[in-house]
């Protein structure tokens, strides 16, 4: 691929509360060997830290990267309106905490014009630098922890439901109708759901690794898998064909522990097996995953943490959060 036959890229960004990781996340954009011309659009929310001035500051520096406001900070939103401001026909959609490698770009684009697919993404490699993020990181790579989805845990290239992130031809994001934004997560899932629908192909591609940084402290992962459970049952409800035993595994490990729990402790303590072989499960299973005596430590909490938080949210999770 050479200047000429490389077609110009959009690079989209919705922004809020990203002070630690948005310069590192613009400046590998910035560094990309990408022949093409490329855009950087981003959707900046209301952030409560410094994360709109350093935007402000990196604009001012470089022409190639653009603004737009986003009042709401919500995700969807803020992708739609980098679209709208957008002026090429590729969108590449990337998050401020997350990091792409220099070849990033130029692989997904001779992916997609070699497959025609009208998404093309890769693996969300979660990578924590030290302690506890780095214990969640471990968690978030493996099939105990988040299943065995090929954009977590990786696998061979080929047609997919969903991807992390994306490249997509905006042509077919704009046929499908855009992102919608009654979602406040899954957004992802349900565009490339749509665009499948109308024949498009996502494809997933393993060459293409993202680095994700992932929360620091258990109370903001419970947060964040409870938030993931609650949407997950809203696209359950939305599109019940689509739920398979990945998803109801966390809520159905949650009533029977619960169950297992109460009758163990009230009833006779035969009924304690299936909690006491999830905690052998979470335990052994930190024993694997772990490398280092701490991660082996922290890993049975951080996977209940994640199982207990996802599970709680799909069964919680109120019809009237999707407004149809």
């Amino acid at each position: 691929m050479n200047n000429l036959s490389a077609p110009a890229v959009s690079v989209i960004l919705p922004i809020l509360n990203e002070e630690q990781d948005l310069e590192n996340c613009i400046s590998a954009i910035l560094q990309q060997n990408y022949p093409g011309q490329i855009e950087i659009i981003l959707a900046l929310g209301p952030s409560k830290d410094k994360t709109n001035q350093i935007a402000s500051d990196l604009a001012a520096k470089n022409p190639k990267i653009k603004l737009v406001d986003n009042p709401s900070g919500q995700t969807a939103v803020g992708l739609n309106l980098a679209i709208q401001k957008s002026s090429f026909a590729i969108i590449c959609r990337i998050d401020g905490h997350s990091e792409i490698s220099p070849t990033y770009l130029q692989t997904a684009v001779e992916v997609m014009l070699k497959t025609g697919a009208v998404n093309v993404g890769g693996i969300m490699y979660a990578e924590g630098k030290s302690g506890l993020q780095r214990t969640i990181a471990q968690a978030m790579r493996s099939k105990i922890g988040v299943g065995p989805s090929k954009f977590h845990t990786g696998g061979n290239a080929g047609q997919a439901d969903t991807v992390y992130l994306g490249t997509f031809k905006k042509s077919a994001i704009l046929a499908a109708g855009g992102f919608d934004e009654r979602y406040r997560r899954a957004q992802d899932w349900e565009l490339n759901h749509r665009m499948r629908a109308q024949g498009g192909v996502i494809w997933f591609e393993p060459r293409l690794k993202v680095t994700y940084r992932p929360r620091k402290t258990l109370t903001k992962l419970a947060k964040q898998y409870f938030q993931y459970g609650r949407w997950r049952r809203v696209i359950a409800r939305q599109h019940p064909k689509t739920t398979n035993y990945r998803y109801l595994a966390p809520p159905i490990a949650v009533v029977v522990n619960i169950i297992s729990l109460t009758l163990g402790l009230f009833v006779d303590t035969v009924f304690l097996i299936p909690f006491l072989s999830y905690l052998l499960l979470i335990f052994i299973s930190g024993l694997i995953i772990g490398r280092e005596f701490l991660d082996k430590l922290l890993m049975p909490l951080v996977l209940a943490t994640m199982h207990i938080s996802w599970g709680v949210g799909f069964i919680t999770s109120p019809k009237k959060l999707f407004k149809a």
